[in-house]
């Protein structure tokens, strides 16, 4: 209609921004992709250009309003949501002194461990340290060093002249705004994985002097802080220009891809979950209370949504498993295969997962290519074919892949039911994965639980985002998104598989009890 209005929502996932037009209720009208490169380094680096970012960013929003879908002057905000737990290191000017680091990046390891060391251990804690960030923060660093404290400490102790040279860190997010705007600011939740903020006042986040200083950093580094809906300010006219906007469109504050994806999903309501199937993945839900469960690397944390809490967790590789087959196993670029994957590659590994019964000939798939975060956090495990035999085929491997991602999602699922005291009946699936209705039906049976297909699941977070825009601007409320998102098919647990599912999931926990040791040893960076 043309008195539509729409978010230009912007979503900068790890492997590059999508850019889409959403209307006040949610709907995408239309996307643009773009790619961008990822860096690794050696032991556990993993980085990005964010001038990429912002090219990448800049190139799909000229290509997509290209196409005069709406009229411009329809757009009535900008919203952001991105990969979290990313480190962008920016002097007075606002130019980057290196490249972001991203939330793959384990380098900060020692740094952590040694700013979280005590005379009392607990967890791997000092019993006085840990005990403030819970009863602060509700939870804490993270051993594995890809938090974003971990990412700065690196910084201090490797590259000291840049840390010196810092004006503000900045989140993926925050620092899009700061090309936006103008503006170096954070949102409550996407400053979390700083460890820094008192978060008990949930409508009062704020900056903690003795967590600053436990950290060893300054506060001065750090930017201001807004909630999710705030209106940053207008976007600057330069940029507004650039990119083919009307000058003085509000930039809202917006949030991480998790928190993103928990409100595009519609699982808004206390204790809905929702599972995201992308390059890494998470299940979580709202809660209305602050809890941390340290042994398995699960706390609630601020929401996008005001004045509420959520089940924070992550698994580092799920969609990206298949993308790996891909290009690394059986279609790399190289003597055997010159031209790489075909163009439907995917869709074909849909149809040869489908031809394979349940189980893959009991072969199993454990997904850890690069370390894990919940429900154990362990850098060093990795990722394995168990079980094959001479009658194991490509088409095995493949389902085995859907299958691993499946199992470490109801691992994931056990404690997180656990964290909540109660069972998820239903669970929404979106991202990438969402989109094959085999990996959506494997999920009901590993997990025993319903899963809701939602509609144009690749787009969560811009509409997530969408959702952010559209309540900052007074069109809608959040108890209102429910009522709008549309699920395209549910899928029931098939009861034929309960059996086999039953039976490698425990074989699949055991495979990391027994070799967890081996991993340890294999992959320590440190002992290398």
């Amino acid at each position: 209609m043309p008195s539509e209005k729409y978010t230009l929502a912007i979503d900068l996932g790890t492997s590059g921004p999508k850019i889409a037009l959403v209307t006040m209720q949610g709907e995408v009208i239309d996307s643009e992709v773009e790619h961008t490169e990822i860096l690794f380094l050696p032991n556990g680096g993993a980085e990005q250009r964010p001038s990429d970012w912002w090219n990448a960013i800049r190139t799909a929003v000229r290509r997509l309003l290209a196409k005069k879908n709406v009229n411009t002057d329809q757009i009535a905000a900008i919203c952001a949501s991105t990969q979290w737990s990313g480190t962008v290191a920016l002097d007075k000017n606002g130019e980057a002194l290196m490249n972001a680091i991203i939330w793959m990046d384990s380098r900060g390891a020692p740094q952590v461990k040694e700013m979280v060391k005590g005379p009392v251990m607990v967890e791997g804690y000092a019993v006085q340290k840990i005990l403030k960030w819970l009863r602060l923060t509700g939870g804490g660093p993270g051993h594995s060093g890809k938090d974003s404290i971990a990412h700065i400490l690196y910084i201090k102790s490797v590259f000291p002249e840049i840390y010196k040279k810092t004006y503000k860190f900045l989140e993926p997010k925050d620092y899009i705004n700061f090309l936006l705007t103008g503006k170096m600011a954070a949102s409550f939740d996407s400053i979390t994985l700083h460890w820094l903020t008192d978060n008990r006042d949930i409508a009062n986040i704020r900056y903690d002097a003795g967590l600053i200083k436990m950290a060893g950093v300054e506060a001065e580094k750090f930017p201001e802080l807004f909630r999710a809906i705030d209106i940053l300010g207008p976007v600057l006219p330069e940029v507004a220009d650039d990119l083919g906007l009307p000058r003085g469109i509000p930039v809202i504050m917006g949030t991480p891809d998790v928190q993103a994806a928990a409100v595009g999903s519609g699982a808004v309501r206390d204790y809905e979950g929702h599972l995201c199937i992308g390059t890494s993945s998470w299940l979580t839900c709202h809660v209305p209370y602050k809890k941390t469960d340290i042994a398995h690397n699960i706390a609630s944390l601020p929401s996008a949504i005001p004045n509420r809490y959520f089940v924070a967790n992550e698994q580092e590789t799920a969609g990206y498993c298949l993308t790996y087959l891909r290009d690394t196993i059986l279609f790399p670029k190289d003597a055997l295969t010159p031209d790489g994957p075909p163009k439907n590659a995917y869709e074909i590994f849909n149809d040869m997962a489908a031809s394979i019964p349940a189980g893959s000939g009991k072969l199993i798939f454990t997904p850890w290519l690069y370390g894990e975060r919940t429900p154990i956090e362990d850098h060093f495990v990795r990722g394995a074919f168990y079980n094959m035999s001479l009658s194991t085929t490509r088409a095995h491997m493949i389902r085995s892949v859907f299958e691993g991602v499946a199992y470490n999602s109801r691992w994931l699922l056990y404690y997180v039911e656990k964290f909540i005291k109660r069972k998820m009946e239903s669970i929404n699936m979106i991202g990438g994965g969402a989109r094959s209705p085999l990996w959506c039906q494997i999920h009901a049976d590993v997990l025993n639980r319903t899963i809701k297909q939602v509609k144009d699941p690749l787009h969560a977070n811009a509409r997530g985002a969408g959702y952010l825009a559209s309540v900052a601007l007074g069109h809608m409320t959040f108890d209102q998104i429910p009522s709008v998102i549309k699920i395209e098919k549910i899928f029931h647990p098939n009861p034929d598989n309960r059996k086999i599912y039953d039976e490698l999931f425990k074989e699949f926990i055991n495979l990391y009890k027994i070799n967890k040791k081996s991993y340890a040893r294999l992959n320590s960076y440190a002992a290398s």
